[in-house]
């Protein structure tokens, strides 16, 4: 059976070359994937029970011809992954994705469809700015319905592990971070090597460097990113994600406080961006001094830290807080 590999070379030893993402347009179009074969995605379930009959269809239609069922699709859906993408962020770039991205793009989804779908992607290239309006509201509609109120609980998933992939850099290095990414990537001399169903290719990252950005609803492939013009990225499997992850935010916050009290797991819970002890007191609807205690507490613990910022101190969870979260998420 042939083999196919994409590398991602890299510069030797280059630490700053690889970098973490997260992508909400991601998410959504595997959501969205999701909602058209069901049956095989029984992580997914427990999501799914809360999301169908809440769908816009028109809109659920649009992106079902743009992105199929399954390999490929358009690359300007998901061209972006950062650190500190949001999903307003993602929805306000998809406005701006160039003219000839979105025809460059579509003409691929033609060659991988037929009959009436493929009459409906071609009438969508012979007006792409009129499509791409229609593809960002659409996403916007959808987002909303489908993945807007399990957000703080997908964010966590995906931050955890970006938080636990780190510290495996600093245990095992780069190579060791790679090679348990997933069964199909491996660190190849001066590449990341990851092994496909049907497509091969040689990107050098040099210049531009590699994104990896996990996934929940990417099943338990990995996909990637090797267009000219687009970031390289490399999307794999999450970890944590189990049939229970949509579970409502407050449930989380019950399991976590009956580990380490409901106070401090309120503090914890809402730590994911630096916030100075008066803040974290007014947040939590504490006194000062009560909020200043349960944070030292935390730091101890490893779960938060401190970092000074002139006058200020600066308190946000570190990638055991984020693991934690995750994990009880």
């Amino acid at each position: 059976m042939d083999r196919n590999f994409v590398d991602f070379r890299l510069a030797p030893d280059d630490l700053r070359a690889i970098r973490f993402g997260i992508s909400p347009g991601h998410e959504l179009c595997h959501a969205m994937r999701v909602l058209q074969r069901p049956d095989g995605h029984p992580m997914q379930w427990g999501w799914l029970r809360g999301v169908r009959g809440r769908l816009p269809r028109d809109a659920f239609d649009l992106f079902a011809d743009v992105i199929g069922i399954d390999g490929y699709f358009p690359d300007f859906l998901t061209s972006t992954p950062a650190w500190d993408t949001t999903p307003d962020r993602e929805a306000a770039r998809l406005r701006e994705v160039p003219l000839e991205q979105i025809r460059f793009d579509l003409h691929k989804m033609v060659l991988r469809s037929s009959g009436a779908r493929q009459r409906r992607i071609r009438d969508l290239i012979d007006e792409p700015e009129r499509t791409r309006e229609r593809i960002a509201d659409a996403g916007q509609l959808l987002w909303r319905a489908a993945l807007e109120p399990v957000w703080p609980q997908l964010e966590r998933i995906l931050r955890a592990d970006i938080a636990v992939r780190a510290r495996r850099i600093a245990a095992e290095g780069i190579a060791g971070m790679v090679g348990a990414l997933h069964t199909s990537v491996s660190w190849s001399g001066d590449a990341v090597r990851v092994q496909l169903r049907r497509f091969s290719d040689t990107i050098d990252c040099r210049g531009s460097g590699l994104v990896l950005v996990p996934s929940v609803f990417g099943g338990q492939g990995c996909t990637v990113l090797t267009e000219q013009g687009v970031q390289p990225t490399l999307f794999y499997p999450a970890q944590g994600v189990t049939e229970r992850w949509a579970r409502d935010p407050v449930a989380v916050a019950d399991a976590l406080g009956a580990l380490v009290g409901e106070t401090r797991a309120r503090i914890l819970v809402t730590a994911h961006a630096a916030r100075t002890t008066s803040q974290v007191a007014a947040d939590a609807g504490l006194a000062i001094s009560t909020a200043s205690h349960h944070l030292a507490i935390l730091r101890d613990s490893g779960l938060i830290a401190a970092t000074r910022d002139g006058a200020r101190v600066l308190h946000e969870r570190t990638p055991l807080g984020e693991a934690l979260i995750g994990g009880a998420g």
